[in-house]
């Protein structure tokens, strides 16, 4: 159980820190040795590995009815959708930039969370929203050479930010009921038959080889970014007080530059950190004008609906 007080943000940085080297691990273990699937979809079966064993070690009661489809709307976004959608994205473009179209999703989990709350926030939250978006697109196009030049990979870096709000948003509720890790556990496991069955096809095109530190790499992405990080990060805004800890997250774009900077070696431009900046500033008028103005029409609707958790997760 969880303390009654404290402050939950040093727990909540250690989550959002882990998550930041996702995108640049990915970036850093796809090339002729690990393929894009078999990085998407294996990293989930170590993680689905250690999720088993922890539900069954605490002997954590099955999820019931309606929960299992709620379960599989959770695992299609971000057990499969964000980690198969970035790692194909990441084959041809830098993490750097991978990093500041998904600096949207703060943005878009507010959005997801208030349509499934049913909420009704004021005209600011839609701006600021749709501002956002248009600013990621911007950027994308200018990185692409103009809006009839924007890659196929923009293209999955956006698909990855929508499937990873839905998880996020329907997790949020559903950790509620089921407990936080237990939710991201029952997730992993309930994608096991789909992450073992594209694990074991990757590697029959391709058996995976690599160097110790792209193994090690890979070993990250399993265990911390699709495990162990969702632990600091949901202790975190399990002490609270969660509108403060889930403001955090919006630190992550900014690490992940940084940290694509050390690990990739990659340049950092002045076009990659004003996107960010604006990025990043948009999704945080976003998430805070949802923080504000939420209790006073979700929590009537819905008293399941965390209104004070805008986001409950950072990418994964």
């Amino acid at each position: 159980m969880l303390p009654a007080g404290g402050n939950g943000l040093p727990w909540g940085l250690l989550g959002v820190a882990a998550f930041s080297l996702t995108l640049p691990f990915t970036r850093f273990v796809e090339n002729d040795a690990m393929s894009p699937m078999f990085v998407g979809a294996g990293r989930a079966v170590v993680a689905g590995l250690l999720a088993a064993a922890a539900l069954g070690l605490t002997r954590q009661k099955f999820p019931r009815g309606s929960q299992w489809v709620r379960l599989a709307a959770v695992a299609g976004g971000v057990v499969i959708g964000f980690p198969f959608l970035t790692s194909y994205a990441l084959t041809t473009v830098p993490a750097g930039h991978g990093a500041v179209v998904v600096a949207m999703l703060p943005a878009a989990t507010a959005v997801a969370a208030v349509l499934r709350g049913r909420e009704r926030p004021p005209a600011r939250f839609w701006i600021t929203a749709s501002v956002g978006a248009v600013a990621a697109l911007v950027f994308a196009s200018l990185q692409s050479g103009g809006f009839s030049g924007l890659e196929r990979s923009d293209a999955l870096l956006f698909g990855a930010v929508i499937a990873a709000a839905i998880g996020y948003a329907e997790g949020g509720l559903l950790a509620r009921e089921l407990g936080a890790w237990q939710t991201i556990s029952w997730a992993l496991v309930l994608s096991m038959p789909i992450t073992i069955g594209l694990t074991a096809q990757s590697m029959t095109d391709r058996l995976p080889t690599g160097t110790f530190p792209e193994w090690a790499a890979f070993g990250y992405l399993g265990v911390v970014s699709m495990f162990l990080g969702f632990f600091a990060w949901y202790r975190g805004l399990g002490i609270g007080p969660m509108a403060q800890v889930s403001q955090i997250q919006l630190t992550q774009p900014v690490m992940t530059i940084c940290w694509a900077a050390v690990i990739l070696h990659e340049h950092l431009t002045w076009p990659v950190v004003a996107g960010g900046l604006v990025v990043i500033a948009c999704a945080a008028t976003t998430v805070r004008t949802r923080a504000v103005r939420a209790p006073d029409h979700a929590a009537k609707k819905d008293p399941r609906v965390d209104v004070e958790n805008p986001s409950p997760a950072p990418s994964p």
